[in-house]
């Protein structure tokens, strides 16, 4: 007999993942856990699409292989020496971390915000391997400007793929583990392979020389191509390359989201395990995309740039590659919703979850503008990774009383939300392009928080003081 409803709701609900406390001591991870982790969820689907990018965005090649390369190595020291530490210190996941400095409030309006930016994200990954399906199906890949679903056959096939993306992100971190092991390595080669297949299409080489001629000529030009500059694309440099390759993944290391991750590590050095997936997927695969992209003519499809350079095994790495990413993105977007809802297992939430992300896969935008999308969601969460880095770190070295919001059993911490909401009013007026604003709002959030915090705690030490001696 299959099992009941009840039954099946029973075996989820003992997937237990430490929601709401620390990770206990026998259930840590061992390190190759997490470098499958990362190398599956950075070596992704997402990279046909942002390594082509730096195509159309007119790129040279100096700038893009000189600047991924300091920006991946940034990225990595932040997760090793920002969020790893916290993590393996509070064993509890930022969203339930939060809590004890933000207050109920905050961190509900901080996980709302948090967990619907992950739905889109994972919705432009669950995009990203449609395009794959729909090849095989002969459906229609949405143009470079299209915002709207191309067809009902696009639909369908991102209904399915976001199906399968939430039953992962719901067997919880282990099976996220396993599942990203086992696709990574050979999604490396496809990549690798699949630029090696079609460079000839691009020019003859038999040197160096060569190489690096096709590379400035056919490839990374420098020069903004004519159909993106219709579109309104601006052109990038070596600059650009740091920061975006730093701040592509800022909502995980800079503002701590990965803590739901590394709360599993069993230190902090765990933090270079991200390298497993950061320089494979953030470097060689973006490499990779913008040789594909340039053998088809610029035109931005995953699913058509990966079939044409590596067959169906191309089309299938797509497919899988999108999976792999999705699917944690998916497991954090559960764990901040539940931190907010009162004591629901964690796979509903996913479940919920899922739901809004799988509509969201639908629309070809979040996609089509992924560097813009995630420019801007990690600059919107950066002031909250800033005053918990602040209160965790610098409090006790300032003297100033942590988790004054939790002992007094306050809804806000007015400080933390005054700071959230002035930096991004700074951030939003800074005469910057968009990439270069999140590293001095950070700083700015540093020290508005300090100071605000000050001030807030000396008043209520008069109050209290006050108080006092009118009872006496």
């Amino acid at each position: 007999m299959p099992p009941s409803w009840k039954q099946i709701t029973a075996q989820l609900d003992a997937l237990y993942e430490f929601d709401r406390e620390p990770v206990r001591e026998d259930k840590l991870q061992k390190g190759w856990e997490f470098a499958g982790l990362f190398a599956g969820e950075h070596i992704a689907g997402t990279e046909f699409v942002i390594g082509a990018m730096f195509v159309l965005h007119g790129v040279s090649a100096r700038d893009v292989l000189l600047g991924l390369l300091l920006g991946n190595v940034l990225a990595v020291l932040s997760w090793t020496f920002i969020c790893a530490p916290i993590a393996v210190r509070t064993r509890l996941t930022l969203y339930w971390y939060l809590r004890k400095i933000g207050g109920p409030g905050l961190t509900a309006i901080y996980n709302i915000a948090n967990a619907m930016l992950y739905c889109i994200l994972a919705g432009a990954m669950i995009s990203v391997s449609a395009t794959a399906i729909g090849l095989a199906f002969d459906v229609p890949t949405p143009e470079l400007s299209a915002k709207l679903p191309s067809s009902l056959g696009w639909v369908v096939i991102t209904l399915v793929a976001g199906g399968v993306v939430t039953t992962v992100a719901i067997l919880g971190f282990e099976k996220l583990a396993k599942f990203s092991s086992v696709c990574s390595p050979w999604m490396v080669l496809i990549f690798l392979a699949g630029a090696l297949a079609v460079f000839p299409e691009l020019g003859t080489y038999h040197s160096l020389a060569d190489l690096r001629q096709i590379a400035e000529s056919k490839i990374w030009t420098g020069t903004l191509p004519a159909e993106a500059a219709a579109k309104g694309l601006d052109k990038l440099g070596f600059w650009h390359m740091v920061f975006f390759a730093w701040f592509c993944n800022l909502a995980m290391n800079v503002d701590l989201s990965d803590m739901a991750i590394f709360r599993y590590a069993r230190n902090h050095w765990y933090g270079l395990y991200t390298a497993f997936g950061i320089f494979p997927g953030h470097y060689m695969a973006w490499l990779a995309s913008g040789v594909m992209v340039a053998a088809v003519g610029l035109k931005m499809s995953p699913g058509q740039m990966a079939m044409n350079a590596a067959g169906l095994a191309g089309a299938i790495a797509v497919l899988i590659a999108g999976w792999t990413t999705a699917n944690p993105t998916m497991y954090r977007a559960g764990l901040a919703f539940q931190s907010i809802t009162p004591n629901w297992p964690r796979w509903k939430v996913t479940l919920a979850a899922g739901i809004a992300t799988t509509l969201f896969s639908c629309f070809p935008f979040f996609f089509m503008r992924l560097l813009d999308f995630v420019a801007i969601y990690g600059l919107l969460l950066m002031p909250i990774g800033a005053v918990v880095f602040a209160e965790h770190w610098l409090f006790p070295r300032l003297n100033l009383e942590q988790y004054r919001v939790e002992r007094l059993q306050q809804l806000f911490n007015w400080p933390a939300l005054l700071t959230w909401a002035l930096t991004l009013a700074a951030c939003y007026f800074m005469p910057f392009h968009l990439f270069f604003r999140w590293l001095p709002g950070y700083f700015i959030a540093l020290i508005l928080y300090l100071a605000l915090s000050f001030a807030w705690q000396k008043a209520g030490t008069r109050t209290a003081a006050v108080n006092a001696g009118a009872t006496k």
